[in-house]
């Protein structure tokens, strides 16, 4: 199946090597414009997992003061 994005009709007074040119810019562009979204998308991933690594370790660090806390109380 032919994508239509690149699909570019010979106009009169065109040259093919006119034509073979806007086609080459048109998909190199679009790879980078997919480079840059798969760059986006994994920025995103891992701010996601940076927040919920910090989120768990406060959540952890905040139990363990608490049974250290007990632990010391017992000690006593």
């Amino acid at each position: 199946m032919r994508n239509k994005f690149f699909a570019i009709k010979l106009e009169k007074g065109r040259s093919m090597i006119e034509s073979a040119w806007i086609v080459a810019t048109c998909k190199f562009l679009s790879i980078k414009l997919q480079k840059g979204v798969t760059m986006i998308e994994y920025a995103l991933i891992a701010s996601l997992i940076a927040i919920v690594a910090i989120t768990a370790i406060k959540i952890v660090g905040t139990n363990l003061k608490n049974e250290f806390s007990k632990v010391a109380t017992n000690l006593k």
